[in-house]
């Protein structure tokens, strides 16, 4: 990771009184004595240093995030009334878990016969949708046989590029970052269920919230594979580093580009399924990123006029998850 810091020396002169007369030796060595301290104190307290320590991430020269070994999840776990399948028999909880500083919500929905063998899938909604507006493919997901955790994302999953990359300048931690840092506590989350096998998950984004979780599959080995509904990378990879001007908004775009993390995420499977007429990211974007990916990978498409999920894609799901969940 590349970031600022500043540090200032001051320099002083002795100079003579108004009168003309030297400073007295006990002066200058006090004076001297003081500067020394002072500088001590800088070195130790300057702000700028204490961000660097802070830090809970770190980045690669290629662009890659990483974090810091993570604690022990931190949540609060309550029964909720299913408002969007009151027929279903499934158990749905009113989640709340610490990441990042601050307090992620979401839904955990359990199939009525879930074991402590059960599959579970991390639910990334598309920009401006919410964790209660996750629970149609939740459902569906739970018919299938898996449980699902639907995040509400850092402000609905939108994201404000430029303002993430002044608080990259100022070495702060970008919101985007925080929002993939959720996808992994999220991860361990549900991995701390009793009726969920941690060693049976898998990550699942439709639109914006597919990148967050391509991003968050090649940095966590224990989640066996991502699927990315209606998504695509950025391109960034595109870009002839030697023709950019601004190095360091380059490194940053790289950094929450999923396109970056592709050469990192197997041996995850990365699945994607898109609509040849998707309305929002066009099919071409989708295969160039899919282009990118290394193997294990598998695409599938569909015709509807419509951005995220759809009804013509539940066999991909439900063919897919039976592979990365078995």
């Amino acid at each position: 990771m590349s970031r600022n810091s500043s540090g200032k020396k001051i320099l002083k002169k002795t100079k003579r009184s108004s009168s003309g007369a030297r400073t007295s030796k006990p002066a200058i060595f006090l004076l001297g004595f003081l500067l020394i301290v002072a500088g001590i104190f800088g070195v130790f307290y300057n702000p700028s240093n204490s961000i660097e320590e802070t830090l809970p991430w770190e980045l690669s020269e290629a662009g890659i995030l990483s974090f810091s070994e993570r604690e022990e999840p931190v949540f609060t776990i309550q029964e909720t009334e299913d408002l969007y399948s009151p027929e279903n028999p499934d158990s749905l909880k009113l989640v709340s878990f610490e990441s990042g500083g601050g307090e992620v919500q979401a839904l955990l929905r359990i199939p009525a016969n879930a074991s402590s063998s059960s599959p579970g899938v991390i639910l990334l909604p598309g920009a401006g949708v919410s964790k209660e507006g996750e629970q149609g493919l939740a459902v569906e997901l739970s018919k299938l046989g898996y449980a699902t955790l639907a995040l509400d994302q850092r402000n609905q999953g939108a994201i404000n590029i430029e303002k993430d990359l002044e608080l990259f300048r100022a070495g702060l931690e970008p919101v985007e970052y925080l929002m993939v840092y959720d996808v992994l506590k999220a991860t361990d989350v549900l991995s701390a269920q009793p009726e969920i096998n941690p060693e049976k998950l898998a990550v699942l984004g439709e639109s914006n919230g597919g990148r967050f979780a391509i991003i968050a599959c090649a940095l966590d080995p224990s989640l066996k594979g991502v699927i990315g509904i209606s998504t695509s990378g950025y391109g960034t990879e595109e870009i002839d580093p030697a023709s950019v001007a601004d190095a360091e908004a380059y490194k940053f775009y790289l950094s929450i580009d999923p396109d970056t993390y592709l050469s990192v995420l197997p041996p995850s499977k990365l699945v994607m399924i898109h609509s040849l007429n998707d309305t929002v990211i066009s099919h071409e974007l989708a295969l160039r990123t899919f282009a990118l990916a290394e193997e294990p990978k598998a695409m599938y498409n569909t015709t509807e006029e419509t951005h995220g999920y759809t009804g013509s894609m539940r066999p991909y799901l439900e063919k897919e998850l039976a592979l990365l969940l078995k």
